[in-house]
């Protein structure tokens, strides 16, 4: 199944304002990439996922509607998730995505 199109043109437009952000389709969904790190992605089901890091998944996790990423019975450390009514909430997803530029800019470079 392909990640929804309404919501991939969602995130496109949050994420506009970089101007240097990269697109790759992975797990039935698409990944939102800067300087080779994930930064969000759309879920084949619709829903966003925000890799906002281990140290600030408790801040997002107390966000209205936000919940940890699960693949199978495995809780992914350091994402989130979010789907339904709390995607046209522009101000949530703001706050998702600076937690997951913040987490991108303390990653290492990427060769």
């Amino acid at each position: 199944m392909a990640a929804d199109p309404g919501s991939v043109v969602l995130m496109r437009d949050d994420l506009c304002h970089l101007g240097d952000f990269s697109e790759k389709a992975m797990f039935g969904g698409m990944g939102f990439m800067r300087d080779g790190h994930m930064l969000a992605g759309v879920m084949s089901d619709g829903g966003m996922m925000y890799r906002v890091g281990k140290p600030r998944e408790s801040e997002a996790l107390r966000l209205p509607g936000v919940g940890p990423m699960q693949s199978g019975a495995r809780r992914m450390g350091g994402f989130v998730v979010i789907s339904g009514s709390q995607l046209a909430d522009d101000d949530l997803r703001r706050r998702l995505l600076d937690l997951a530029l913040t987490n991108a800019t303390e990653l290492p470079l990427k060769d």
